[in-house]
């Protein structure tokens, strides 16, 4: 019996859901807002963990290929001081395939492969428990309905209202990212400053952090406690002007170098040689986000366990999306489906729960009044 199965968002999450159940050989339909693959930046890089992104992979029948496209020396990290003195340097080893980085664009692209994704349909609302199924709503109006519908659509799902009240919350954290082009050509002093993964460096309730990614290209991010509505441009959109135009890149620049004022001038020329400006306040569910399994709908990825950027996020979406996908494939009947899902539920809780209460600690630490308790996280967590 082959279910009438939706997934909801083609982030990571839900594209390894489809392409696991494409090699089980199940349709499934990918609906995803974005009207083409390319019609946003698809993001930084992103590490891949073993027992988590690659297992995901393997699953997918997508190792191999991964790996000829991932890098191993991205896993190089250097922490500076705010003077620029380096105090710690971990080099990547020749075969370590630990967690080795790939662009989320190569990401995407690996996972798309012979999927066949609906662009352009923005979901708005979905309504389980109808006769006919669950019922999906979408912005043009049009409306279907599913056996299963599985929101992997991110952090403001439009799935999750369905299933659970919750909504993220502000961490007290907020980044904002810039980028350099071209690096080893154009800025061969940075380019050495960054080495082949990331530089990063700490200090009182903030920090900054460049990472890699293929082609020369390299993503900033500064990192800063501030209350929510005193952040650049934050609240413009709802019409609290606050003095500054995120639009107004060298505005914007200017208001960052004051921010790390006093910092090394090499680590500052991270910000000063950086394009546009991008606001990226963090925000998380609960720790312990669950709800009361509803026949027909469940979460996946940030739409279930929105967490701290640190690692984990898109590992553990693209294992729930496997596991999730081989038990849909090995679930015969109606009642077989929903059985499954509901098993899926409690697994995906648990180890979320799990990486949601580390990750949230591991930023209290990065950002943190004292510098030092960022450091000791990478000892605690680097190979000695």
């Amino acid at each position: 019996m082959r279910h009438r199965i939706a997934v909801i968002g083609g982030g990571p999450a839900g594209l390894t859901f489809a392409r696991v159940l494409h090699r089980h050989d199940h349709p499934v339909t990918v609906l995803e807002r974005d009207p083409a693959p390319d019609a946003r930046p698809p993001g930084g890089t992103l590490d891949l963990h073993e027992g988590l992104g690659q297992l995901a992979l393997g699953k997918a029948g997508l190792l191999a290929e991964f790996q000829a496209l991932s890098r191993p020396e991205g896993q190089a990290m250097r922490i500076l001081d705010t003077d620029g003195t380096v105090l710690r340097d971990w080099q990547s080893h020749p075969g370590d395939q630990a967690n080795p980085e790939i662009d989320r664009g190569q990401l995407r692209d690996l996972l798309l492969g012979p999927l066949d994704v609906q662009w352009g349909r923005g979901v708005t609302e979905v309504v389980p428990g109808t006769r006919d199924g669950v019922l999906v709503r979408f912005a043009d109006g049009r409306q279907e309905t599913f056996d299963l519908v599985i929101g992997a659509d991110g952090a403001w799902s439009r799935v999750r209202p369905a299933i659970s009240s919750a909504t993220p919350h502000y961490t007290g954290v907020t980044l904002v990212e810039t980028s350099l082009d071209d690096v080893d050509t154009r800025h061969p002093d940075l380019a050495r400053l960054i080495g082949d993964g990331s530089v990063a460096v700490y200090g009182v309730n903030r920090a900054l952090v460049a990472q890699r990614n293929s082609g020369g290209h390299v993503k900033v991010y500064a990192q800063f406690r501030a209350p929510l509505d005193r952040h650049m441009g934050l609240n413009r959109r709802a019409g609290m002007d606050t003095g500054l135009d995120l639009a107004d890149v060298e505005a914007v620049r200017s208001s960052l170098l004051a921010l790390f004022d006093g910092w090394a001038a090499p680590v500052l020329d991270l910000l000063r040689h950086g394009t546009a400006f991008v606001h990226r306040p963090l925000y998380v569910l609960p720790v312990s986000h669950t709800w009361a399994h509803v026949p027909g709908v469940t979460l996946l990825g940030d739409a279930a366990h929105l967490m701290p950027p640190l690692g984990a996020g898109a590992n553990l979406a693209m294992l729930e999306g496997a596991e999730l996908a081989e038990s849909v494939a090995a679930a015969p009947g109606p009642g077989d489906l929903d059985e499954a899902v509901r098993a899926f539920e409690e697994q995906m809780w648990a180890r979320a729960g799990r990486w949601a209460k580390i990750t949230a600690a591991g930023l209290e630490r990065l950002v943190n009044p004292d510098p030092t308790a960022a450091l000791a996280l990478f000892d605690e967590v680097q190979p000695s």
